[in-house]
Protein backbone atom coordinates (compact mmCIF):
# COMPACT_ATOMS: atom_id res chain seq x y z
CA UNK A 1 0.00 0.00 0.00
CA UNK A 2 1.35 3.31 -1.09
CA UNK A 3 1.74 6.38 1.39
CA UNK A 4 -1.33 7.89 -0.12
CA UNK A 5 -3.48 5.03 0.09
CA UNK A 6 -2.63 4.63 3.99
CA UNK A 7 -3.20 8.09 4.80
CA UNK A 8 -7.04 7.00 3.52
CA UNK A 9 -7.15 4.19 5.73
CA UNK A 10 -8.85 5.78 8.43
CA UNK A 11 -11.32 3.95 11.17
CA UNK A 12 -14.60 3.65 10.04
CA UNK A 13 -17.44 4.71 11.69
CA UNK A 14 -17.90 1.86 13.56
CA UNK A 15 -14.82 1.24 14.92
CA UNK A 16 -14.27 0.42 18.53
CA UNK A 17 -13.97 3.42 21.06
CA UNK A 18 -10.66 2.55 23.29
CA UNK A 19 -12.20 1.56 26.60
CA UNK A 20 -14.10 -0.89 23.93
CA UNK A 21 -11.50 -1.64 22.12
CA UNK A 22 -9.44 -2.96 25.38
CA UNK A 23 -12.37 -4.99 26.36
CA UNK A 24 -11.87 -6.81 22.93
CA UNK A 25 -8.34 -6.95 23.08
CA UNK A 26 -8.22 -8.43 26.58
CA UNK A 27 -11.24 -11.00 25.93
CA UNK A 28 -9.54 -12.16 22.25
CA UNK A 29 -5.81 -12.64 24.13
CA UNK A 30 -7.69 -14.80 26.97
CA UNK A 31 -9.79 -16.68 24.94
CA UNK A 32 -6.72 -17.62 22.27
CA UNK A 33 -4.57 -18.41 24.85
CA UNK A 34 -7.42 -20.66 26.27
CA UNK A 35 -8.10 -21.81 22.64
CA UNK A 36 -4.78 -23.10 21.86
CA UNK A 37 -4.00 -24.61 25.19
CA UNK A 38 -6.94 -26.61 25.20
CA UNK A 39 -7.58 -27.40 21.27
CA UNK A 40 -3.74 -27.75 20.32
CA UNK A 41 -1.28 -28.37 23.36
CA UNK A 42 -3.53 -30.77 25.70
CA UNK A 43 -3.17 -33.29 23.43
CA UNK A 44 0.51 -33.75 23.93
CA UNK A 45 0.22 -34.17 27.40
CA UNK A 46 -2.90 -36.87 27.10
CA UNK A 47 -0.98 -38.81 23.91
CA UNK A 48 0.46 -41.49 26.37
CA UNK A 49 -2.40 -42.44 28.35
CA UNK A 50 -5.02 -41.81 25.41
CA UNK A 51 -3.19 -44.20 23.52
CA UNK A 52 -2.64 -46.80 25.94
CA UNK A 53 -6.31 -47.03 26.85
CA UNK A 54 -7.58 -46.90 23.49
CA UNK A 55 -5.24 -49.91 22.38
CA UNK A 56 -4.06 -47.65 19.53
CA UNK A 57 -0.40 -46.58 18.22
CA UNK A 58 1.01 -43.47 18.84
CA UNK A 59 1.29 -42.36 15.35
CA UNK A 60 -2.40 -43.14 15.10
CA UNK A 61 -3.39 -40.96 17.61
CA UNK A 62 -0.93 -38.08 16.29
CA UNK A 63 -2.88 -38.68 13.28
CA UNK A 64 -6.11 -37.56 14.66
CA UNK A 65 -4.16 -34.07 15.73
CA UNK A 66 -3.07 -33.66 11.79
CA UNK A 67 -6.36 -34.08 10.76
CA UNK A 68 -7.99 -31.25 12.59
CA UNK A 69 -4.86 -29.18 11.53
CA UNK A 70 -5.89 -29.82 7.93
CA UNK A 71 -9.60 -29.57 9.05
CA UNK A 72 -8.71 -26.06 10.21
CA UNK A 73 -6.87 -25.04 6.91
CA UNK A 74 -9.67 -26.46 4.41
CA UNK A 75 -12.34 -24.28 6.38
CA UNK A 76 -10.37 -20.84 6.76
CA UNK A 77 -11.52 -19.08 3.88
CA UNK A 78 -14.93 -19.47 4.47
CA UNK A 79 -14.91 -18.72 7.77
CA UNK A 80 -12.90 -15.69 6.36
CA UNK A 81 -15.59 -14.54 3.95
CA UNK A 82 -18.35 -14.71 7.01
CA UNK A 83 -16.05 -12.72 9.34
CA UNK A 84 -16.01 -9.97 6.40
CA UNK A 85 -19.54 -10.19 6.12
CA UNK A 86 -21.17 -10.65 9.09
CA UNK A 87 -18.80 -10.10 11.83
CA UNK A 88 -16.83 -11.74 14.39
CA UNK A 89 -19.52 -12.44 17.38
CA UNK A 90 -22.22 -14.98 16.06
CA UNK A 91 -19.08 -17.65 14.71
CA UNK A 92 -16.50 -17.17 17.74
CA UNK A 93 -19.07 -17.70 19.76
CA UNK A 94 -20.72 -20.77 17.93
CA UNK A 95 -16.58 -21.90 17.65
CA UNK A 96 -16.33 -21.82 21.30
CA UNK A 97 -19.66 -23.72 22.26
CA UNK A 98 -18.75 -26.24 19.35
CA UNK A 99 -15.33 -26.35 21.01
CA UNK A 100 -16.28 -27.30 24.11
CA UNK A 101 -18.94 -29.92 22.92
CA UNK A 102 -15.87 -31.33 20.94
CA UNK A 103 -13.78 -31.61 23.64
CA UNK A 104 -16.55 -32.95 25.73
CA UNK A 105 -16.97 -35.42 23.22
CA UNK A 106 -13.44 -36.15 22.64
CA UNK A 107 -13.21 -37.71 26.69
CA UNK A 108 -15.77 -40.42 25.32
CA UNK A 109 -14.21 -42.00 22.79
CA UNK A 110 -13.82 -45.69 22.75
CA UNK A 111 -12.08 -46.12 19.21
CA UNK A 112 -10.36 -44.54 16.34
CA UNK A 113 -13.27 -43.50 14.19
CA UNK A 114 -14.60 -41.40 16.99
CA UNK A 115 -11.38 -39.70 18.41
CA UNK A 116 -10.85 -38.66 14.28
CA UNK A 117 -14.72 -37.98 14.22
CA UNK A 118 -14.06 -35.44 17.54
CA UNK A 119 -10.73 -34.18 16.13
CA UNK A 120 -12.62 -33.11 12.45
CA UNK A 121 -15.17 -30.95 14.72
CA UNK A 122 -11.66 -29.52 17.08
CA UNK A 123 -10.28 -28.62 13.33
CA UNK A 124 -13.61 -27.19 12.67
CA UNK A 125 -13.39 -24.95 15.81
CA UNK A 126 -10.04 -24.02 15.72
CA UNK A 127 -10.23 -22.24 12.71
CA UNK A 128 -13.42 -20.15 14.24
CA UNK A 129 -11.45 -19.39 17.98
CA UNK A 130 -8.10 -18.91 16.90
CA UNK A 131 -5.65 -16.65 15.77
CA UNK A 132 -6.79 -16.17 12.32
CA UNK A 133 -10.60 -14.87 12.89
CA UNK A 134 -9.40 -13.05 16.33
CA UNK A 135 -6.58 -10.87 13.84
CA UNK A 136 -9.82 -10.42 11.49
CA UNK A 137 -12.38 -9.25 14.22
CA UNK A 138 -9.75 -6.82 15.44
CA UNK A 139 -8.92 -5.18 12.01
CA UNK A 140 -12.54 -4.90 11.36
CA UNK A 141 -13.01 -2.63 14.31
CA UNK A 142 -9.61 -1.35 15.13
CA UNK A 143 -7.86 2.30 14.57
CA UNK A 144 -4.89 1.12 11.87
CA UNK A 145 -2.14 3.05 14.30
CA UNK A 146 -3.50 0.58 16.85
CA UNK A 147 -3.75 -2.98 15.31
CA UNK A 148 -0.09 -3.96 15.74
CA UNK A 149 -0.14 -3.37 19.40
CA UNK A 150 -3.46 -4.99 19.93
CA UNK A 151 -2.46 -7.86 17.55
CA UNK A 152 0.78 -7.87 19.57
CA UNK A 153 -0.93 -8.17 22.66
CA UNK A 154 -2.85 -11.06 21.65
CA UNK A 155 0.13 -13.18 20.82
CA UNK A 156 2.19 -12.21 23.49
CA UNK A 157 -0.81 -13.66 26.06
CA UNK A 158 -1.46 -16.68 23.34
CA UNK A 159 2.54 -17.26 23.16
CA UNK A 160 1.95 -18.50 27.24
CA UNK A 161 -0.53 -21.11 26.17
CA UNK A 162 1.50 -24.37 26.05
CA UNK A 163 3.66 -23.12 28.69
CA UNK A 164 0.01 -23.05 30.75
CA UNK A 165 -1.73 -25.95 29.76
CA UNK A 166 0.29 -28.37 28.74
CA UNK A 167 1.42 -28.82 32.63
CA UNK A 168 -1.99 -28.04 33.67
CA UNK A 169 -3.24 -31.00 31.55
CA UNK A 170 -0.65 -33.43 32.36
CA UNK A 171 -1.29 -32.75 36.11
CA UNK A 172 -5.10 -32.95 36.06
CA UNK A 173 -4.54 -36.43 33.48
CA UNK A 174 -1.84 -37.48 36.47
CA UNK A 175 -4.75 -37.17 39.47
CA UNK A 176 -8.13 -37.65 37.74
CA UNK A 177 -7.41 -39.62 34.31
CA UNK A 178 -7.26 -37.89 30.73
CA UNK A 179 -11.31 -38.54 30.44
CA UNK A 180 -11.93 -36.14 33.63
CA UNK A 181 -9.58 -34.23 32.67
CA UNK A 182 -10.89 -33.43 29.27
CA UNK A 183 -13.95 -32.72 30.72
CA UNK A 184 -12.42 -29.87 33.02
CA UNK A 185 -10.76 -28.51 30.21
CA UNK A 186 -14.24 -28.79 28.16
CA UNK A 187 -15.78 -26.90 31.32
CA UNK A 188 -13.33 -24.17 31.05
CA UNK A 189 -14.00 -23.45 27.51
CA UNK A 190 -17.61 -23.05 28.01
CA UNK A 191 -17.08 -20.72 30.73
CA UNK A 192 -14.28 -18.87 29.72
CA UNK A 193 -14.58 -18.45 26.12
CA UNK A 194 -18.49 -18.46 25.33
CA UNK A 195 -19.13 -15.11 27.40
CA UNK A 196 -15.89 -13.40 26.20
CA UNK A 197 -16.62 -13.80 22.56
CA UNK A 198 -20.59 -12.95 23.05
CA UNK A 199 -19.76 -9.57 25.26
CA UNK A 200 -17.00 -8.34 24.06
CA UNK A 201 -16.86 -9.27 20.29
CA UNK A 202 -19.09 -7.18 17.96
CA UNK A 203 -22.11 -8.34 16.13
CA UNK A 204 -21.40 -7.11 12.67
CA UNK A 205 -18.56 -5.39 11.05
CA UNK A 206 -18.39 -2.01 10.83
CA UNK A 207 -19.28 -0.17 7.23
CA UNK A 208 -16.16 1.43 5.53
CA UNK A 209 -15.90 5.26 5.92
CA UNK A 210 -15.91 7.76 2.85
CA UNK A 211 -12.02 7.19 1.84
CA UNK A 212 -11.06 4.42 2.96
CA UNK A 213 -9.80 2.08 0.06
CA UNK A 214 -11.81 -0.01 -1.83
CA UNK A 215 -11.88 -3.77 -1.64
CA UNK A 216 -9.44 -6.01 -3.43
CA UNK A 217 -11.31 -8.67 -4.52
CA UNK A 218 -9.97 -12.66 -4.36
CA UNK A 219 -9.74 -13.13 -7.89
CA UNK A 220 -7.45 -9.74 -8.13
CA UNK A 221 -5.18 -11.04 -4.81
CA UNK A 222 -4.96 -14.22 -6.90
CA UNK A 223 -3.88 -12.64 -9.84
CA UNK A 224 -1.21 -10.51 -7.62
CA UNK A 225 2.16 -12.43 -8.38
CA UNK A 226 3.33 -10.79 -4.63
CA UNK A 227 0.37 -13.01 -3.12
CA UNK A 228 2.01 -15.98 -4.42
CA UNK A 229 5.58 -14.38 -3.30
CA UNK A 230 3.91 -14.54 -0.13
CA UNK A 231 1.91 -17.80 -0.35
CA UNK A 232 5.42 -19.65 -1.20
CA UNK A 233 6.96 -18.18 1.55
CA UNK A 234 4.64 -19.05 4.55
CA UNK A 235 4.20 -22.18 3.34
CA UNK A 236 8.04 -23.56 2.89
CA UNK A 237 8.74 -21.49 6.20
CA UNK A 238 5.41 -23.02 8.23
CA UNK A 239 6.68 -26.60 6.74
CA UNK A 240 9.98 -25.94 8.36
CA UNK A 241 9.06 -25.08 11.66
CA UNK A 242 7.12 -27.79 12.22
CA UNK A 243 9.41 -29.95 10.65
CA UNK A 244 11.61 -28.51 14.27
CA UNK A 245 8.94 -28.53 16.56
CA UNK A 246 8.77 -32.59 15.84
CA UNK A 247 11.60 -33.45 14.80
CA UNK A 248 14.39 -31.01 17.09
CA UNK A 249 14.51 -33.29 20.11
CA UNK A 250 15.58 -36.74 18.64
CA UNK A 251 17.97 -34.59 16.27
CA UNK A 252 19.54 -32.99 19.73
CA UNK A 253 19.87 -36.42 21.14
CA UNK A 254 21.09 -37.75 17.99
CA UNK A 255 23.46 -35.30 19.03
CA UNK A 256 24.63 -36.83 22.26
CA UNK A 257 22.68 -34.81 24.09
CA UNK A 258 20.29 -36.80 26.95
CA UNK A 259 17.33 -36.69 26.51
CA UNK A 260 15.88 -34.52 29.30
CA UNK A 261 18.78 -31.58 27.91
CA UNK A 262 17.57 -32.14 25.03
CA UNK A 263 13.71 -31.46 25.58
CA UNK A 264 14.89 -28.69 27.81
CA UNK A 265 17.42 -26.65 24.85
CA UNK A 266 14.01 -27.59 22.68
CA UNK A 267 12.13 -25.80 25.19
CA UNK A 268 13.85 -22.34 24.13
CA UNK A 269 12.09 -21.91 20.85
CA UNK A 270 9.07 -21.12 22.70
CA UNK A 271 10.10 -18.82 25.31
CA UNK A 272 12.32 -17.06 22.17
CA UNK A 273 9.17 -16.62 20.29
CA UNK A 274 7.89 -14.31 22.50
CA UNK A 275 11.04 -12.37 22.21
CA UNK A 276 10.78 -12.34 18.68
CA UNK A 277 7.44 -11.15 18.24
CA UNK A 278 9.00 -8.11 19.88
CA UNK A 279 11.76 -7.44 18.23
CA UNK A 280 9.75 -7.78 15.08
CA UNK A 281 7.16 -5.32 16.35
CA UNK A 282 9.77 -2.66 17.20
CA UNK A 283 12.03 -3.16 14.07
CA UNK A 284 8.83 -2.43 12.40
CA UNK A 285 8.28 1.12 13.32
CA UNK A 286 11.37 2.20 10.73
CA UNK A 287 11.25 -0.94 8.52
CA UNK A 288 8.76 -2.33 6.55
CA UNK A 289 7.32 -5.59 7.61
CA UNK A 290 8.28 -7.43 4.88
CA UNK A 291 11.77 -6.42 5.42
CA UNK A 292 12.10 -7.46 8.99
CA UNK A 293 10.65 -10.96 8.41
CA UNK A 294 12.72 -11.40 5.84
CA UNK A 295 15.84 -10.77 7.96
CA UNK A 296 14.85 -12.18 11.08
CA UNK A 297 13.98 -15.95 8.52
CA UNK A 298 17.58 -15.37 6.98
CA UNK A 299 18.68 -15.69 10.25
CA UNK A 300 17.32 -18.38 11.19
CA UNK A 301 18.02 -20.17 8.45
CA UNK A 302 21.89 -19.64 9.41
CA UNK A 303 21.17 -20.63 12.35
CA UNK A 304 19.96 -24.05 12.06
CA UNK A 305 22.39 -24.65 9.57
CA UNK A 306 25.28 -24.05 12.12
CA UNK A 307 22.94 -26.87 13.98
CA UNK A 308 24.91 -29.41 12.61
CA UNK A 309 28.23 -28.26 13.20
CA UNK A 310 27.94 -26.38 16.44
CA UNK A 311 25.15 -28.39 18.16
CA UNK A 312 27.21 -30.83 19.64
CA UNK A 313 28.08 -28.78 22.47
CA UNK A 314 25.64 -26.98 24.62
CA UNK A 315 26.89 -23.87 24.30
CA UNK A 316 26.56 -23.58 20.09
CA UNK A 317 23.35 -25.85 20.65
CA UNK A 318 21.33 -22.75 22.79
CA UNK A 319 23.08 -20.50 20.40
CA UNK A 320 21.62 -21.71 17.49
CA UNK A 321 18.35 -22.19 19.29
CA UNK A 322 18.22 -18.66 20.72
CA UNK A 323 18.76 -17.07 17.33
CA UNK A 324 16.28 -19.86 15.40
CA UNK A 325 13.74 -19.26 18.42
CA UNK A 326 13.43 -15.29 17.72
CA UNK A 327 11.79 -16.35 14.58
CA UNK A 328 9.40 -19.42 15.78
CA UNK A 329 6.32 -16.76 16.43
CA UNK A 330 7.27 -13.64 13.83
CA UNK A 331 4.62 -14.93 11.22
CA UNK A 332 1.94 -14.97 13.81
CA UNK A 333 2.33 -10.98 13.89
CA UNK A 334 3.83 -10.60 10.80
CA UNK A 335 1.17 -12.30 8.06
CA UNK A 336 -1.51 -9.83 9.16
CA UNK A 337 0.95 -6.83 8.91
CA UNK A 338 1.80 -7.75 5.46
CA UNK A 339 -1.44 -8.18 4.10
CA UNK A 340 -2.58 -4.84 5.56
CA UNK A 341 -0.01 -3.14 4.08
CA UNK A 342 -0.40 -5.07 0.69
CA UNK A 343 -4.12 -5.05 0.26
CA UNK A 344 -5.66 -2.80 3.00
CA UNK A 345 -8.12 -3.83 5.82
CA UNK A 346 -11.50 -4.32 4.02
CA UNK A 347 -11.93 -7.75 3.24
CA UNK A 348 -9.19 -8.70 4.81
CA UNK A 349 -10.69 -12.18 6.64
CA UNK A 350 -11.26 -13.57 3.63
CA UNK A 351 -7.42 -13.08 2.43
CA UNK A 352 -6.03 -14.08 5.35
CA UNK A 353 -7.97 -16.97 4.89
CA UNK A 354 -6.80 -17.59 0.90
CA UNK A 355 -3.14 -17.14 2.47
CA UNK A 356 -3.48 -19.50 5.87
CA UNK A 357 -5.74 -22.91 3.82
CA UNK A 358 -1.84 -23.49 2.38
CA UNK A 359 0.09 -22.32 4.93
CA UNK A 360 -2.38 -25.08 7.74
CA UNK A 361 -2.10 -27.88 5.13
CA UNK A 362 2.08 -27.46 5.22
CA UNK A 363 2.43 -27.30 8.80
CA UNK A 364 0.31 -30.51 8.90
CA UNK A 365 2.28 -31.79 6.27
CA UNK A 366 5.48 -31.02 7.23
CA UNK A 367 6.32 -33.39 10.33
CA UNK A 368 5.24 -36.46 7.89
CA UNK A 369 7.77 -35.60 4.78
CA UNK A 370 10.62 -34.79 7.74
CA UNK A 371 10.27 -38.21 9.03
CA UNK A 372 10.07 -39.79 5.54
CA UNK A 373 13.48 -38.01 4.43
CA UNK A 374 14.83 -38.65 8.26
CA UNK A 375 14.32 -42.66 7.29
CA UNK A 376 15.38 -42.21 4.03
CA UNK A 377 18.54 -40.05 4.48
CA UNK A 378 19.12 -39.22 8.28
CA UNK A 379 18.60 -36.23 10.50
CA UNK A 380 21.65 -33.91 9.16
CA UNK A 381 19.71 -33.06 5.53
CA UNK A 382 16.31 -32.82 6.54
CA UNK A 383 18.30 -30.33 9.44
CA UNK A 384 20.16 -28.89 6.19
CA UNK A 385 16.56 -28.68 4.08
CA UNK A 386 14.85 -26.41 7.13
CA UNK A 387 17.60 -24.12 6.49
CA UNK A 388 17.32 -23.62 2.86
CA UNK A 389 13.63 -23.57 3.48
CA UNK A 390 14.19 -20.48 5.79
CA UNK A 391 16.74 -18.73 3.15
CA UNK A 392 14.11 -19.51 0.34
CA UNK A 393 11.38 -18.23 2.62
CA UNK A 394 12.94 -14.49 3.40
CA UNK A 395 14.06 -14.50 -0.39
CA UNK A 396 10.87 -14.80 -1.22
CA UNK A 397 9.36 -12.18 1.18
CA UNK A 398 12.42 -9.58 0.24
CA UNK A 399 11.25 -9.83 -3.52
CA UNK A 400 7.42 -9.15 -2.45
CA UNK A 401 8.62 -5.31 -1.52
CA UNK A 402 9.45 -5.02 -5.53
CA UNK A 403 6.54 -5.95 -6.84
CA UNK A 404 3.60 -3.65 -6.66
CA UNK A 405 0.45 -4.98 -5.21
CA UNK A 406 -2.91 -5.53 -7.29
CA UNK A 407 -5.18 -2.50 -8.18
CA UNK A 408 -8.94 -2.38 -6.61
CA UNK A 409 -11.45 -4.22 -8.13
CA UNK A 410 -13.10 -1.80 -10.41
CA UNK A 411 -16.54 -3.17 -9.52
CA UNK A 412 -15.89 -2.26 -6.24
CA UNK A 413 -15.48 1.47 -6.63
Amino acid sequence: MDPAERELEVPSPGSAAPGRNRLLIGALAITTTVGYGVLTYAFSALLGPMSAELGISTTTTVGASTTAVLVSGLVSIPVGRWLDAHGGRALMTGGSVLAAIAVLAWSQVHNTVQLYGVFVAIGIASAMVLYPPAFAVVVAVTAPERRTNSILTITLVGGLASSIFIPLTGYLAHAQGWRTALVILAGAVAAITVPLHLIAVRRRPPRPAVGVRHSTSPARVLSDPGFWLLAGAFVVHSAALAVISVHLVLYLVSLGHPPARAASLAGLLGLLSVTGRLVTSVSARWLPMATVTAVILFVQGIAIGLLPVLGRHVAGAVGCLVLFGLGFGVSSIATPAILLDRYGATGFGTIAGMLGTPTTIAKAAGPLAGAGLADAFGYRPLIIAVAVACAVAATALALTRRLLPCTPDPSHT
